[in-house]
């Protein structure tokens, strides 16, 4: 969280919100003991300082214990101390994440500044009905992730498709470096327009800025009107 913070703090001019990846203070794991916290306690107080600080948004997940039950929980947290949260709903099986964690059951939206924006973590960018949306419910679909540079073509590939299918911009924000398993990470993390252009990319560790137009996106949804012939469903 010290690193973290040193970066945010080099953030040049006023930003809206600053987005931190998937399990940001631990990296992905399924050891949960000794390092899962309730709400209100360190890393969440930390959450609420930099955003009181900076006067932005500060999201990403962390291991959360409620009781008995464990949660890799995205906090939404704003400047006025208001919070959010979300309990990732499609659990990495292939890591047993599922035999470890409890998986969410609703999804977030959050409106922010005239945006509305839905944010989710990792293994669900795999699943396109949850990130479905219905009516135009959101302008942004955010992902915070620990993805690996193994699958990382999957990553890229359905990142645009979110984007296009959606009609909405969509950002992922990856983790780099090897793990404690010596699995890697190359970044990727990226920013698509409603049409799947790129306008944001990075493998680096770095402090990547970009400004989203809510006009561009209202023109081409005016003149591109696919959400109209979108196929109605209920996820049970």
């Amino acid at each position: 969280m010290a690193m973290f913070e040193e970066k945010i703090w080099e953030i040049e001019g006023e930003t809206d919100i600053i987005v931190l990846p998937e399990m940001f203070q631990t990296g992905f794991t399924m050891v949960h003991e000794g390092i899962s916290e309730p709400m209100n306690l360190t890393t969440f107080k930390w959450m609420r300082q930099m955003a009181a600080q900076t006067k932005a948004v500060v999201t990403g997940s962390y291991i959360f214990r409620e009781k008995s039950q464990v949660f890799n929980r995205l906090i939404w947290m704003q400047p006025d101390g208001v919070y959010k949260t979300y309990d990732k709903r499609h659990l990495f099986r292939m890591a047993d994440e599922h035999h470890h964690f409890n998986g969410g059951k609703e999804r977030l939206i959050v409106e922010w500044k005239g945006w509305k924006i839905c944010p989710l973590i990792c293994y669900d960018l795999r699943f396109p009905v949850w990130s479905r949306n219905v009516n135009l419910e959101y302008d942004l679909l955010l992902y915070v992730a620990n993805w690996p540079a193994a699958r990382i073509t999957a990553w890229d590939t359905l990142l645009k498709a979110r984007a296009i299918e959606n009609v909405s911009y969509a950002l992922g924000l990856n983790r780099v470096g090897l793990d404690g398993k010596d699995i890697a990470y190359n970044g990727h993390s990226g920013v698509y327009s409603f049409k799947g252009e790129t306008l944001l990319f990075s493998e680096e560790e770095a402090i990547l800025n970009i400004t989203l137009s809510k006009s561009d996106l209202g023109e081409f949804r005016t003149k591109f009107p696919a959400q109209l012939d979108a196929d109605s469903f209920q996820i049970d």
